[in-house]
């Protein structure tokens, strides 16, 4: 079992079901705090610029709440030709989703924020993780009866590649294999180790 190696709690500042699963594989003890933040896309603001930006305002939103914690923020923005693609919400507007990205590499941008406060200057690792996703060129009534049978309304992109939605893509490039999922942790204990959590020891 890890062992962590400081007094900080570590809190996981989102309400992602798919980020505290895979969190929870680390085998460190955490907390979730949901942030309260508006994700509103800022004018002309670039898919990378706006996943770290979110990534980090939810870290530090939920910093003001617990300062002696470790925070993790993330957040993931999808685009395709430089539109950004958020959750569907609903099957019509994933269906939309799945249909324009046909035969198309969509591409995917997960930031990560780890906010540590220190004195006097607080700690703050901000990355940005890619990942390139190839759809298959499908008809709609294959990606129609996909949508009915996993229901990923509540994921950008409207496919769950851990799940089902692995059969309606051609490739997945990554250099973090979890980062699509939402939360990379390659990285991520990259950056928890920095801040002075430690692994099997």
């Amino acid at each position: 079992m890890a062992v962590f190696h400081h007094e900080n709690r570590i809190i996981l500042a989102s309400s992602s079901i798919y980020r505290k699963e895979l969190l929870s594989r680390l085998n460190l003890p955490f907390e979730v705090i949901v942030p309260n933040i508006d994700e509103t896309a800022l004018p002309d603001e670039t898919p990378q610029a706006t996943a770290l930006r979110l990534a980090e305002q939810k870290a530090i939103a939920v910093a003001k709440i617990a300062p002696e914690a470790i925070i993790i923020g993330s957040d993931q923005v999808a685009t395709l030709d430089n539109i950004h693609i958020g959750k569907p919400g609903n099957h019509e507007k994933a269906l939309e989703q799945l249909k324009m990205m046909c035969g198309k590499q969509v591409i995917f941008h997960t930031a990560l924020c780890v906010y540590q406060h220190r004195q006097p200057t607080p700690l703050i690792q901000v990355e940005n993780c890619q990942t390139k996703v190839s759809f298959r060129d499908l008809p709609d009534a294959e990606l129609d009866a996909y949508l009915r049978i996993e229901q990923p309304y509540d994921c950008a992109g409207s496919a769950k590649n851990e799940g089902l939605g692995i059969a309606i893509l051609e490739r997945i490039e990554s250099d973090d294999p979890t980062a699509l999922t939402g939360l990379p942790l390659i990285t991520l204990t990259s950056m928890l180790r920095r801040a002075g959590v430690r692994f099997f020891v």
